[in-house]
């Protein structure tokens, strides 16, 4: 785990009125590319709530700050858990004037001194970048998420990006980025234009869970074979990946690791003994069958 940028405590809770031991666990009920990463970081939350005679109030994100304020400020709420934080996220002005401990599940461009909780992101686009480099691919694409989820400034997407693109930078790698809508059909012509255009494409980086049976199923349709036309790496949680015929190599989200320790930090923060800071856990890559060196010359398929 690596720590980084502590701040000045902001999140206390008032002294007057007894805990309630109850937090609020702000989750989005969205359906999109991370439903999967939802429902291990809640269900572990819940878990490690639980462990420490602790329960949880599950506001939906589609409810905004207006519902977060009331939760907070009638005392339901001893402390506040919130999940799907964007670059410019408006519930941290509202978090900071509530004066109650609080940790976010992500980073935003200003957590003005909340407590964050997350995968470095931008660490794990370079790990995968430099997997891949490292066996002698030069141009890589990034299959990222839907764009609606960089329009709301999501922030493990964005860092994710930005590690990616500047890893190839710094190593001199071609690198391409692409994000469509999760349809089974638009990921087969998003993958007939992505190799149209770039024929010299030997690596593909997917961080979107939901796309990757199509991504998987649109290159068999196209004759290319995983690992050995191909090399891919998958970003997300090993529950999901595991079900694969083909072993994945896989940067994994530690989802129900994350969770726990959201509770456990903004429990820590409760009783004084945990002070807000970012706290990023470092990405492991683990490597298997879905990446070889690049084929010597580029599949006729292309």
């Amino acid at each position: 785990m690596r720590k980084r940028g502590h701040h000045r405590r902001t999140g206390t809770r008032p002294a007057a009125g007894p805990r309630t031991n109850v937090l609020a666990l702000v989750a989005p009920l969205r359906a999109g590319p991370h439903d999967v990463v939802v429902q291990e970081f809640v269900t572990a939350a819940i878990a490690e709530a639980g462990a420490r005679d602790h329960a949880l109030l599950l506001l939906t994100a589609e409810e905004g700050p207006a519902a977060l304020r009331r939760a907070v400020s009638s005392s339901v709420a001893d402390g506040v858990v919130v999940m799907d934080v964007e670059a410019a996220d408006p519930r941290v002005a509202v978090l900071h004037g509530l004066g109650r401990p609080a940790v976010l599940i992500g980073v935003p461009d200003r957590p003005r001194g909340l407590g964050c909780l997350d995968l470095d992101f931008a660490a794990a686009g370079a790990l995968c970048l430099g997997h891949l480099a490292n066996l002698g691919h030069r141009h890589v694409a990034l299959i990222g998420s839907p764009p609606s989820v960089y329009r709301r400034g999501t922030s493990s997407a964005t860092r994710l990006v930005r590690g990616f693109t500047a890893e190839a930078e710094r190593r001199g790698i071609r690198s391409t980025t692409l994000a469509w809508s999760n349809s089974h059909w638009r990921t087969l012509r998003g993958l007939d234009t992505l190799f149209s255009r770039h024929p010299d494409v030997t690596g593909l980086v997917v961080h979107n869970e939901t796309a990757l049976p199509s991504v998987l199923s649109a290159l068999t349709r196209r004759g290319l074979r995983v690992p050995e036309d191909v090399s891919l790496v998958a970003v997300g949680p090993d529950s999901l990946t595991a079900h694969h015929p083909l072993e994945l190599t896989t940067v994994a989200i530690p989802a129900r690791r994350i969770g726990a320790l959201a509770v456990e930090t903004v429990i820590g923060q409760l009783d004084g003994a945990t002070e807000p800071g970012i706290r990023l856990l470092a990405p492991k890559l683990a490597a298997r069958t879905s990446t070889a060196p690049p084929p010597p010359a580029l599949s006729p398929h292309r």
